[in-house]
């Protein structure tokens, strides 16, 4: 019987590069990311807060909010608010994300900033119950009326 051949890893490739930030006269944290991975090319994290300045400082660059949407981190006890902007002359696409609380989801409205917010923040309220404090109507306009669910909680149960 020949002995087996000793095993050698095979080589580890190195990690990419960081992409540069094609965001950088913004006064908000951007980080470049590779669109063809992500679909995006910028990426910040703002504090709840900060949310509403942030917009601001998108909409005097020019960029146009595409959609809002939420995530449940159910395990972290947090919902993620994650805002996508795109910038048609320029053909740039930037992310804004930030935290809060699970037990108590609210943030500031953008609405007052980019009007089609409304529409995009009540959805996110309908599936999520995030609260979006200052909105003019967050009645639910997908769900029902009378609905006391939001069915994109990790911890929803259907009725049936």
């Amino acid at each position: 019987m020949k002995p087996a051949a000793p095993v050698t890893a095979a080589p580890v490739a190195p990690p990419p590069a960081p992409k540069p930030n094609p965001l950088p006269d913004l006064p908000i944290p951007f980080q470049g990311v590779d669109y063809a991975l992500k679909g995006y090319h910028a990426d910040a994290t703002v504090k709840p807060d900060q949310v509403v300045w942030a917009a601001e400082q998108l909409d005097k660059e020019g960029f146009s909010l595409d959609t809002i949407t939420g995530v449940d981190w159910m395990a972290e006890g947090q919902m993620e608010i994650v805002y996508d902007y795109f910038h048609l002359s320029k053909c740039l696409r930037a992310v804004i994300r930030t935290r809060i609380a699970r037990e108590n989801p609210e943030v500031p409205t953008i609405s007052n900033v980019f009007p089609g917010a409304n529409w995009h923040e009540r959805e996110t309220h309908d599936f999520f119950g995030i609260r979006f404090l200052g909105h003019p109507d967050l009645t639910p306009f997908l769900l029902p009326e009378d609905a006391t669910y939001h069915p994109l909680r990790k911890d929803f149960t259907s009725c049936s």
